[in-house]
């Protein structure tokens, strides 16, 4: 035999056994591993601190012509490190956000490779594609395999159209409902780690739901792409005819990241800002108009003021009075919602009951903008509408009732986002699928809802402390998240009784005002009644005091679905936020956060006495502190503490 070819098969052999050896991929500090196997599928387990958490998970992308990953070819890997520091325009976390993290590309036969990322607190990976033209994806396998039995904490829908306004669930995963699916993000805990799941980058691709396999695993499913629609209402579409793939797109392109958030410690859940590091950063030049803040809102008491010498609605007195309130509590925004126009069809017409363009510049002169209410459908039928927003000087849109993620209506979102930055207009999506990264692309987009938030206390009276403690570690943990807080109407779940007018929330008093320092949002809304805040001094004065923006955050203390104590800093002040489930609890924290040697002065607001039987009971106390104290927190059931701690000057 020729010495050239023997010297050739040798290679070759080498080569395949080099290729089809399984690959490892540490994090930067060595706790966490990867190792990935190419046999008939792209296999990978998961270790942190040598305990293997997953194993035999696989991912695979299915288009028309192929299945990327079925019998992979492996020509090319390669590994690399990034360590790099960048400032969120909307810092709902940190003013400084590092990304560190060890990289594999694997580049395989048929034009396409998968990243993987292994970061101190998880890894991710997505697929990337080099195809011409475009490609049809006919269903994507995410399958994720746990090696123990796990608990999954999570939102049950039937539906792919969902309002994502679902109570969080608490199961072992071999008793989760298996005709029925999650949405992201879900959080499994296996008694001595906790996983987290969720994407990121999302765009011109369908959301990913999960729905659960074996007792130890879960698999990726998508809505399929609608092509056919007919009318329903005023607020949404029938969808009549659905195409028999997830997504019509680029072949030429990186898809959305799937991520695993890895933590032997609930406090670095919350804490995390992995769809920050995941996502496509700014694209939007020119920045400076975007200022986030606190917005009052009529809606959720139906504009029922009173003590005013004017009969209330919706109407001119009535809107004037909340930019006067506004005002004199130096909040930037006011919230028309549905009813300041003429019908929800024609976002051009006012209703009459009120001079828009008189509203709009007597909150100018009161340094109060205004933020207006439509159904996704009236912008989609009117998407000139946002040009017209910014002549008439505007502020933003609440944008209501997508109530779907499939690959249309992802990039709805985008347009909306893009069209929205072109006018200088923020952005507020309501029945929405949670943040995947839009937010961080174009950071107009300040707020998503699709939560049990304020409003499901309207006649429901769902939004209770036993699902406002997870929220913190799954819906918030990946974005905003318009939660509507500020009740100062408030009672136990025992006690609860609520319409319009005389709404009412569940949870003690300082439970409500810890919202504002543990729940993330760019528009952080004031739901009650102005007159309410106006009897209510300390309360107010609290909860106004309160930033929107961080610039760094800790999480002291917490359990997932049980209780959390948040720090979080602006600037030389720190705020802490502490809120529990429906368990009384007494906490020490200690404030080594604080810079040394400097006294300070702390605001805080516990449950008083008789918070225990009446909710509304609270106490604020200001003292001294020193940097590194200990702080006791108490908190009755359903309760909450605050504080506020600025150095004294």
């Amino acid at each position: 035999m020729n010495k050239r070819i023997v010297l050739t098969c040798a290679l070759i052999s080498i080569t395949f056994k080099l290729f089809s050896a399984p690959i490892e991929l540490l994090s930067p500090d060595k706790r966490i591993k990867v190792t990935i196997d190419l046999k008939s599928k792209i296999t990978y387990a998961v270790a942190f601190n040598g305990d293997v958490i997953l194993s035999d998970s696989y991912l695979q992308l299915n288009l028309d012509k192929q299945k990327l990953g079925e019998n992979p070819v492996l020509i090319k890997q390669a590994v690399s490190t990034v360590n790099s520091v960048s400032h969120p325009i909307v810092p709902l976390k940190n003013s400084t956000v590092v990304n560190n993290y060890n990289l594999l590309r694997l580049s395989f036969k048929n034009n396409f490779s998968v990243e993987f990322r292994a970061y101190n607190n998880g890894i991710a990976y997505r697929f990337i594609t080099g195809k011409k033209d475009s490609v049809i994806v006919n269903s994507e396998d995410a399958h994720f395999n746990f090696n123990d039995n796990v608990e999954a904490s999570y939102l049950e829908t039937g539906s792919f159209q969902t309002s994502y306004e679902i109570l969080y669930a608490k199961k072992d995963l071999s008793q989760v409902n298996k005709s029925k699916m999650a949405v992201l993000p879900i959080l499994f805990d296996n008694k001595k780690y906790k996983v987290m799941i969720s994407d990121a980058d999302l765009n011109d691709y369908p959301a990913m739901f999960v729905k659960a396999g074996s007792d130890r695993s879960v698999d990726a499913v998508f809505p399929k792409n609608p092509i056919e629609f007919g009318p329903d209402g005023d607020r949404h579409l029938k969808l009549l005819k659905e195409a028999p793939y997830i997504a019509k797109t680029a072949g030429t392109r990186t898809f959305p990241w799937r991520f695993l958030l890895i933590t032997d410690k609930d406090t670095q859940i919350p804490e995390n800002e992995m769809v920050y590091n995941l996502s496509a950063p700014n694209q939007i030049k020119d920045t400076q108009w975007i200022k986030p803040g606190q917005v009052t809102w009529e809606w959720w008491h139906n504009a029922y003021v009173y003590g005013v010498d004017f009969k209330s609605g919706y109407n001119q007195d009535t809107y004037k009075y909340y930019i006067d309130f506004a005002s004199a509590h130096h909040i930037p925004y006011i919230l028309m919602d549905e009813g300041w126009a003429k019908t929800v069809e024609n976002p051009f017409i006012p209703n009459p009951t009120i001079n828009l363009q008189e509203l709009i510049a007597y909150g100018k002169s009161k340094n109060v903008r205004i933020i207006l209410w439509f159904s996704w459908l009236t912008v989609q039928n009117n998407f000139n509408i946002f040009e017209t927003l910014h002549k008439w000087g505007i502020a933003g849109l609440k944008i209501d009732f997508m109530e779907r993620s499939d690959q249309w209506m992802v990039n709805y979102y985008s347009r909306v986002a893009k069209e929205a930055a072109k006018n200088q207009l923020l952005v507020d999506f309501h029945g929405a699928f949670k943040p995947a990264g839009l937010e961080i692309t174009y950071p107009n987009v300040l707020s998503y809802e699709g939560v049990i938030g304020m409003e499901q206390n309207i006649g429901g009276g769902l939004a209770t402390p036993n699902n406002n403690v997870f929220l913190p570690y799954l819906r918030n943990a990946v974005g905003p998240m318009d939660y509507t807080p500020g009740a100062m109407r408030s009672g136990h779940p025992k006690d609860y009784r609520a319409d319009w007018p005389n709404v009412m929330s569940i949870g003690t008093r300082a439970h409500q005002i810890s919202m504002y320092i543990v729940f993330e949002s760019g528009l952080q809304m004031l739901a009650d009644n102005p007159f309410n805040y106006l009897r209510e001094h300390e309360a107010t004065a609290f909860i106004t005091s309160v930033p929107v923006t961080w610039d760094e955050t800790k999480v002291l203390a917490g359990t997932a679905g049980e209780f959390i104590v948040t720090a979080k800093r602006k600037g030389d002040k720190w705020f802490i936020g502490a809120m529990t489930n429906s368990k009384a609890r007494d906490i020490t924290i200690n404030t080594g956060f604080l810079k040394p040697g400097t006294n300070y002065t702390i605001t805080l607001i516990k449950d008083g006495v008789n918070a225990d039987i009446q909710a509304m009971d609270f106490k604020q106390i200001v003292k001294s502190l020193k940097a590194g104290e200990d702080i006791n927190i108490s908190m009755v059931q359903d309760g909450g503490w605050v504080a506020r701690i600025e150095p004294v000057k």
